[in-house]
C-alpha cells in the first residue's frame, strides 16, 4: 500500500475500489512523473535543427526527423519502459537501486558479506521473492558470484546510473522552466534574456517551496495543469496537421528514417542528440514507482501522454514542413543530451540481467533485449557525446562527484566491516573468562552496537580492557539493511544467544529495507526485551534448547514474528511514576538520576520513552531455569539500559597506495565527520550513551 495515498493492490481491496484508486493514482502521476516528458516539445525540434542540419531544412528532412522522433518515442518510452521495465519493479519500487536489490536477492552479488540464510525468508512479504538458485544460465551466476571484480563493476554501473539520475534531476527543472519562459520572447517584444532568467528563478523558487507539502498535495496541484497542457498541445498539433500538411502521416513509415540518413549523413547522426530530448523523463516512469503503481503509470501514459505528444510532434513537423526557418538554440538545450541517455543504457543492461536471474528466462531473450534496445541507445549516446564541449560536460561532472562520494562511502564501510570481521573476539577466549567475563557484572542491560551479524566485535574486548565492569545482561545489537524495500514488523527481529545461558549474552539483529526509516523509537527498548523473552521461551520449548552449549551452533538465530503483547512470556503495564520511585534495584546513582532529571527539563522537546514494568505471569508450566533467566532480564531492564557504541577513526595502513589513502583518510573520514552519527539517527538519549574510541587500520 502506498505510504502517502493509502492505495493498495487489487488482492487487498474490492475490484471497484481498486479501479477507482488506480484512476486516482494515474491522475496524480501527471503532476509528478510526466512534467519533463510533457515539456519536451518545447525544444526538441529547435535543438535538432541546430548546427549543420540547418542546411537541410526541407520537407523530406522534416519528415525524417519526425519519423525518428515517432519511432524513438514508441520504442523506448512505450515499448521498453511501459511494457517491459515497469514489470521489473521491486515490490512497487523502481530505479537503478531497485534493480540492483532484485539482483542481489536472486544472486550473491552484494559486496558486503553480511547476508544470512534468515534474510531469504523475507520473501513471504513480497510478490517477488528469493528465487531458486538453479535458474537460467547458472554458469553466469556462478561466474559473477566468484569474481569480486565483476561484482565491483556491477556496483559501479549501478552507482553511475543513480548518479546520472541525480545529475539530471539537478538540471532538468531549470532546463524545463527556462525553455518554457523563453517562449515569452516570441510574443513579448523587448523581453531580454536577463528578464527570462529572472522569471524562471521566481518560478523555480515557488516550485521548490511547495515540495515540503508532500508528493500527494503537489501531485493534486500540478496534475490539472499538466493535463490541460497536454490536451492543449495535442489539439494544437491536430490543428497544424489538418491546416498545414495532412500528408505528414506518411512520415510514420520508417522509410523516411533511411532517407534522412542517406541525405544528411554524419550531420544527421550528430542531430540525434536533439531527437533524444523527446525521451527525457522516461526514466522517471520507473524511478518514481515509490509514489505510484506500475498500472497507474501505464494507464496515464497510454491514454493521454502518448497520443497527445505524438499529435504535437506531428503537428510541429507539419508546420515546419511549410514554414522552413532557422531555429535558435541555446546552451541549456544540450545538457540533458548525456545524463538521460546514460541512465537508459544502464537500465537496459540491468534489465538484461533481471531477465536472466529474476524472471528465469533463457539467456537468448536477455541478449535480444540488450542488443535491440542497447543498440538504439548506443547510437543516441554516441551522438550526445558530441555535445560535451557545448555544455554536456556539466552532468558528467556532477555524476562523477556523486558517484565518487557514494563509492567512497561504500568502500570505506566495506573495509571497516572486513576489519571487524577479521578482528572479532573468538568464542573460546570468551568462554575462558567464565560467566562473570573476568569483570564485575553490574545491574542493567548493555546494548552494544555492532555491524557484525556473527561473532563478538573487537569493541567488546577494548571496552573490557579499559573499564572493570559490565552489565549483567549484554545484547549485541546490529542494525542491518537488507536488499528489500520494506521489512514488515513481524520479520524485523532476529534473536540468538552468545555463549552459555548463565553468561546472559544475546544477539539481536534489527533488519530494515532500503526504503524503511531507521530510527529508535520510544518503544524500542520494550520491544527488544519482549523479543528476547520470546526467544528464551522458544529456545526452552525446542528440544535442542536443553542441550549443552555448542560453539558450532553459535550462529543460530530465530525470527521473532509476533510484535504485540498477547501470548508473550512477560506481562506489561504502563508505569508513569518517576524513576526514583521504582522499588527495584537501580545501577544509577543519586547524582546520575538528578542529572537525568535536569536533562529532561532542559530538553522538553526530546521524546520521552514509554515507561513500562515487566512482570512474570504465574505459570507453573514454566521451568525454573527459564523463570530465573526471565527474571534476570526483567530486573536488568528495570535497572536501566546503557547504549555502548564505538567512536571509530578509520585510517589506511601505511603500506596502502596513494589512492586508497586519499579515499580513506580524506574522503571517507570527511564523510563520516559530516554525516549524522548513529546515536542521532537512532535517537539515542545522550544520558544513556557510552562511546568507546577505536582506531581502524584498513
Amino acid at each position: 500500500m502506498d505510504a502517502e495515498t493509502g492505495v493498495g493492490r487489487a488482492d487487498q481491496m474490492p475490484r471497484k475500489q481498486y479501479y477507482m484508486n488506480l484512476l486516482l493514482l494515474a491522475y496524480q502521476s501527471f503532476g509528478v512523473v510526466y512534467g519533463d516528458l510533457s515539456t519536451s516539445p518545447l525544444y526538441v525540434y529547435k535543438s535538432t535543427f541546430s548546427g549543420k542540419l540547418r542546411r537541410y531544412q526541407d520537407e523530406e528532412t522534416v519528415f525524417g526527423v519526425f519519423s525518428l522522433i515517432f519511432w524513438t518515442f514508441t520504442l523506448i518510452p512505450l515499448l521498453k519502459y511501459v511494457f517491459i521495465v515497469l514489470s521489473a519493479d521491486d515490490c512497487g519500487e523502481g530505479g537503478p537501486f531497485a534493480l540492483y536489490s532484485l539482483l542481489c536477492r536472486h544472486a550473491k552479488l552484494s559486496l558486503l558479506p553480511n547476508q544470512q540464510a534468515a534474510d531469504e525468508e523475507l520473501s513471504s512479504y513480497y510478490r517477488i521473492g528469493f528465487a531458486a538458485r538453479s535458474g537460467s544460465a547458472p554458469w553466469l551466476r556462478r561466474f559473477m558470484e566468484k569474481h569480486k571484480k565483476i561484482r565491483t563493476v556491477l556496483l559501479l554501473i549501478v552507482l553511475c546510473g543513480a548518479s546520472m539520475v541525480i545529475g539530471d534531476g539537478v538540471l532538468t527543472p531549470a532546463i524545463s522552466v527556462l525553455s518554457s519562459m523563453s517562449g515569452l520572447q516570441v510574443r513579448a517584444t523587448g523581453l531580454r534574456d536577463g528578464s527570462v532568467v529572472f522569471l524562471s528563478c521566481i518560478v523555480l523558487v515557488g516550485l521548490f517551496a511547495l515540495q515540503h507539502r508532500g508528493t500527494q498535495k503537489v501531485a493534486f496541484m500540478f496534475a490539472p495543469i499538466v493535463i490541460i497542457w497536454l490536451f492543449s498541445i495535442g489539439g494544437i498539433g491536430l490543428y497544424n496537421i489538418l491546416h498545414w500538411n495532412p500528408k505528414i502521416y506518411q512520415a510514420l513509415s520508417p522509410y523516411y528514417i533511411i532517407k534522412f540518413f542517406k541525405t544528411t549523413g554524419k550531420d544527421g547522426w550528430i542531430a540525434l542528440g536533439g531527437i533524444l530530448l523527446a525521451m527525457t523523463g522516461s526514466e522517471a516512469m520507473f524511478a518514481d514507482l515509490g509514489h505510484f503503481t506500475s498500472e497507474s503509470v501505464r494507464v496515464a501514459f497510454v491514454t493521454i501522454i502518448y497520443p497527445c505528444l505524438v499529435l504535437q510532434y506531428m503537428g510541429q513537423a507539419a508546420f515546419l514542413s511549410k514554414n522552413i526557418f532557422h531555429m535558435r538554440t541555446s546552451f541549456y538545450d544540450s545538457i540533458p543530451g548525456i545524463a538521460c541517455m546514460t541512465v537508459m543504457f544502464v537500465t537496459t543492461f540491468l534489465m538484461a540481467m533481471i531477465i536472466i536471474f529474476v524472471w528465469q528466462r533463457n539467456i537468448i531473450f536477455a541478449l535480444v533485449f540488450l542488443a535491440f534496445f542497447g543498440s538504439i541507445e548506443a547510437v543516441y549516446l554516441s551522438s550526445s557525446l558530441m555535445k560535451v564541449p557545448q555544455g554536456g560536460w556539466v552532468p558528467l561532472v556532477l555524476a562523477f562527484i556523486f558517484m565518487s562520494v557514494m563509492y567512497v562511502w561504500h568502500y570505506g564501510t566495506r573495509r571497516k566491516y572486513q576489519f571487524d570481521l577479521q578482528n572479532k573476539v573468538s568464542m573460546r577466549s570468551i568462554l575462558s573468562l567464565g560467566p562473570s567475563l573476568g569483570i564485575v557484572r553490574v545491574p542493567g542491560i548493555g546494548l552494544i552496537y555492532t555491524e557484525l551479524v556473527t561473532g563478538v566485535p573487537s569493541i567488546f574486548s577494548h571496552f573490557v580492557t579499559n573499564l572493570p565492569a559490565f552489565h549483567e545482561v549484554l545484547v549485541f545489537l546490529c542494525v542491518k539493511s537488507v536488499p528489500v524495500p520494506y521489512v514488515s514488523p513481524d520479520e524485523r527481529y532476529l534473536v540468538g544467544r552468545i555463549g552459555p545461558k548463565e553468561y546472559r549474552m544475546y544477539r539481536c539483529i534489527v533488519r530494515y529495507g532500503y526504503k524503511d526509516v531507521q530510527k529508535d523509537d520510544d518503544n524500542f527498548e520494550n520491544l527488544l526485551v519482549m523479543n528476547i523473552a520470546k526467544f528464551i521461551m522458544m529456545e526452552a520449548e525446542d528440544a535442542s534448547g536443553s542441550a549443552s552449549y555448542d560453539i558450532a551452533n553459535e550462529g543460530r538465530m530465530a525470527v521473532i514474528t509476533a510484535t504485540d503483547d498477547s501470548g508473550t512470556p512477560l506481562a506489561v503495564r504502563d508505569f508513569d511514576g518517576l524513576a526514583d520511585s521504582m522499588t527495584t534495584r537501580s545501577s544509577k546513582s543519586e547524582s546520575l538520576r538528578s542529572l537525568q532529571s535536569s536533562y529532561e527539563q532542559e530538553a522538553p522537546n526530546v521524546t520521552r520513552r514509554r515507561r513500562v514494568r515487566f512482570e512474570l505471569p504465574e505459570d507453573d508450566d514454566m521451568g525454573q531455569q527459564v523463570k530465573d533467566e526471565l527474571m534476570a532480564l526483567v530486573e536488568a531492564k528495570h535497572a536501566g539500559v546503557a547504549y555502548i557504541m564505538g567512536h571509530s577513526y578509520i585510517k589506511a595502513r601505511r603500506s596502502s597506495s596513494f589512492l586508497k589513502k586519499f579515499a580513506i583518510d580524506v574522503g571517507y573520514s570527511f564523510l563520516r565527520k559530516n554525516c549524522r552519527g548513529p546515536s542521532v539517527t537512532l535517537h539515542i538519549p545522550h544520558i544513556s550513551l557510552i562511546e568507546v574510541g577505536m582506531i581502524y587500520y584498513v
